[in-house]
């Protein structure tokens, strides 16, 4: 395996059979080509995938969905009491290794997807752990460490319920290098070879207008992140294959009130020019809409939610790994809900089940209702 790392100063390391090698930090050329490429493919590509023929996945071949975004150190206070805004509270800390894609990617990949992912982290205790679930969980780790770094991290304050009250996301490091990762020629020949492309919010718009142009004729999957951080992803709208928001952040992309219903956002959100969409709207009915329709699907109800964290990208990562093995969109998200239903009942952001388990509670999710 490959690992690259970077000094402060810039320069990329990259480790290949024992020896170092200075990596071209520039090496933008070859990219406009996918960009034409992608304009004239994206209409036939995006339909054939969220509305397949036939699964891509066979006998000899399974599907390679390569993946950029957050994989960083999740942290949870959850109160054991009623919250107190203001006050100290008794609970629990846990943390773990998290990130919208990375979650998400550790579900598709124990739905039979093969995976890699590009992300970027620092040289610290917590950067080693997360290189540590990578190996876990079967992911190729195509990462940047930055040596005199802090790799990021999420730190969310949750009521006794599980609901979130507060977080904080100390990110910075994906702004500022990201992008500049992009340009690389690994990250282009990735991309080639793969199958798919999943990027989220945690992306800065540069990198994600970046991403689109490289992942040229591939359906490129998204995750919105958070309401302040969807509002990147609105260049890029027309690019995706299909978006995975909740409904707070699909306020945050149409500027519609807080009381619109499912209707009024299905047809926001394609006047914006998205074509494919998962919008979640936790315990009420989600709406999925595509070429094939609109449809709304409720989710049946958790006897206890022991944590929030990871549920939407849980319902990302098995709707995308659905979708690889050839189900329509309205069809794959039910795959992608009963994932969320089994993470919204651990108090793990990526838990990890048998086949028995998820075809239980694959079986208590209803078909999708077409959109009236």
């Amino acid at each position: 395996m490959a690992l690259s790392t970077c000094s402060s100063a810039g320069n990329i390391l990259e480790r290949q059979n024992g020896h170092l090698q200075i990596l071209n930090r520039s090496d933008d050329c070859a990219e406009a080509w996918t960009h034409l490429e992608k304009k004239q493919d994206m209409c036939l590509a995006t339909h054939s995938f969220v509305q397949p023929k036939q699964s891509i996945m066979t006998q000899d071949h399974t599907p390679l969905l390569f993946a950029v975004g957050g994989a960083h150190m999740d942290r949870r206070g959850q109160s054991s009491v009623p919250f107190v805004p203001g006050a100290s509270n008794p609970g629990i800390m846990r943390e773990e290794p998290g990130g919208g894609v990375f979650n998400a990617l550790r579900l598709a990949v124990q739905r039979g997807v093969r995976a890699e992912m590009l992300s970027v982290r620092g040289g610290d205790r917590v950067g080693d752990v997360i290189s540590a679930a990578f190996e876990k969980a079967g992911i190729k780790d195509s990462s940047v460490v930055f040596m005199d770094r802090a790799t990021p991290s999420y730190t969310a304050i949750l009521d006794d319920r599980g609901d979130v009250v507060a977080a904080i996301a100390d990110m910075a490091l994906y702004e500022i290098v990201l992008p500049k990762q992009l340009r690389r020629r690994k990250v282009r020949d990735a991309i080639a070879a793969a199958d798919a492309i999943f990027g989220d919010a945690n992306l800065p718009a540069e990198a994600l207008q970046r991403l689109a142009g490289l992942a040229g004729y591939k359906p490129l999957f998204a995750l919105a992140i958070s309401p302040a951080k969807a509002v990147r992803l609105k260049s890029i709208l027309g690019d995706l294959a299909c978006l995975f928001l909740n409904r707070r952040e699909a306020l945050a992309l149409t500027d519609l009130p807080a009381h619109a219903g499912l209707g009024e956002l299905c047809q926001a959100l394609r006047a914006a020019g998205l074509r494919n969409a998962v919008l979640s709207n936790g315990g009420e009915a989600a709406l999925v809409y595509s070429d094939a329709g609109a449809f709304s699907l409720l989710p049946p109800p958790v006897s206890e939610i022991a944590d929030v964290t990871g549920a939407g990208d849980a319902l990302a990562g098995g709707t995308i790994a659905a979708l690889m093995r050839g189900m329509p969109l309205h069809e794959a998200v039910r795959e992608g809900m009963a994932a969320s239903m089994l993470t919204l009942a651990t108090h793990s952001a990526s838990p990890l089940f048998t086949t028995k388990t998820f075809n239980t509670a694959l079986a208590h999710i209803p078909a999708a209702v077409p959109l009236l």
